[in-house]
């Protein structure tokens, strides 16, 4: 015959806090174990961008507070707040920008000497 089990804890219903796992203790006993929630990466800081950082564990808020500093960010420029897509993205715009007011420098120079010539 099958043993039955009963949960451990108040809550009786089978909700998403309240998972269970059937396990066979050494004694030949079955008991439930209690299963946590699983956790999400954290996503990019960017706005507009839907990815999640990769390199930073999945984990539940209070796990995540547990873990050491180095476990929580990657070794980049906004390493464990923005993703790799974004930051390449920011680098680029800058570089462009100072391109643009480079340009328009040296057209600023050109049209100066050119009417003095």
């Amino acid at each position: 015959m099958v043993q039955r089990v009963t949960y451990r804890r108040r809550k009786s219903f089978n909700t998403k806090s309240n998972k269970v796992r059937k396990v066979k203790t050494p004694g030949g006993k079955l008991v439930l174990h209690y299963m946590g929630k699983k956790g999400k990466a954290p996503m990019c800081g960017d706005s507009a961008c839907p990815r999640r950082l990769s390199g930073i564990p999945n984990l539940r808020p209070v796990e995540f507070s547990r873990i050491s500093k180095r476990q929580k960010n990657v070794s980049r420029a906004y390493g464990g707040s923005r993703c790799a897509m974004c930051v390449r993205q920011r680098i680029v715009r800058a570089f462009l920008i100072e391109e643009r007011q480079l340009v328009k420098k040296v057209l600023k120079a050109q049209a100066s000497a050119k009417p003095s010539a």
